[in-house]
């Protein structure tokens, strides 16, 4: 069974076809990108499978059980993980803060007072920092950080729910291009490691080709190619839509 498995999924606006008919599965610990041009639908079918957009037409199945226009929260609470193109820590708190918090969250804990639960959840926050190459930097202020460093502070809060699944929307956008490497050996590294299956859409085709397992194509709401790095390279119609070849 595939983790993920999306069937004929669709987005219409009135008259107009977002995304149609879209159909693809993803693997445990397989890392798969999602990339065309401007417009091509890219951001749609993403936000449709983590639930910020309603689904026209179409179903979207995690681990074989639907979670097809289901809220973003009880998406994340069935195990699906996400970072955005713009990171989402808090700034005035520490990184290790910005972990717990996410840790909280996924214990169901809240408290009124951050005091109080500023001792909560630490030793796994200092765990999942350590994975990400952040433990060093624990106690500083996520506003003080380097861009890159709020990025693998992201990916640790995503890492907080032990999802299965993990959603990440540009995750190298305003990276250096020895950032976004790093990050993305990092990504694949972790995938690996805990089985945790990997969509992503980006734009820096070093990262695509360097990183990704299977690529999928889309063009005017339409997926008009998948495959490995290699078959995506060599497909004429992805040359001609997406590379410009015509």
């Amino acid at each position: 069974m595939s983790l993920l498995e999306v069937t004929h999924l669709s987005r219409h606006y009135g008259d107009f076809i977002a995304v149609e008919n879209i159909s693809f599965s993803l693997q445990a610990g397989e890392l798969l990108a999602l990339i065309g041009p401007n417009g091509a639908g890219k951001s749609t079918t993403f936000n449709m499978i983590g639930g910020q957009l309603a689904v026209t037409r179409g179903q979207v199945l995690l681990e074989g059980k639907p979670i097809t226009n289901l809220a973003p929260r009880r998406i994340w609470k069935k195990g699906v993980g996400r970072t955005f193109q713009i990171a989402a820590t808090f700034g005035s708190f520490t990184v290790a803060q910005n972990v717990q918090n996410a840790l909280l969250s996924h214990h169901g804990r809240s408290y009124s007072f951050w005091q109080t639960a500023d001792r909560l959840y630490r030793d796994q926050a200092d765990a999942l920092l350590e994975q990400v190459g952040m433990r060093g930097q624990a106690d500083r202020h996520c506003s003080e950080l380097a861009y890159g460093d709020v990025k693998r502070v992201e990916l640790a809060m995503a890492l907080a729910s032990e999802p299965r699944l993990l959603l990440m929307d540009e995750p190298t956008a305003g990276m250096a291009p020895q950032e976004r490497q790093e990050l993305m050996a990092l990504t694949r590294d972790i995938a690996r490691a805990r089985n945790t299956g990997v969509l992503f859409t980006e734009h820096s085709m070093d990262v695509v080709f360097g990183f990704a397992d299977r690529i999928l194509v889309l063009a005017r709401g339409q997926l008009i190619a998948q495959g490995t790095p290699q078959d995506i390279r060599q497909d004429p119609q992805v040359q001609q839509v997406y590379f410009g070849t015509r």
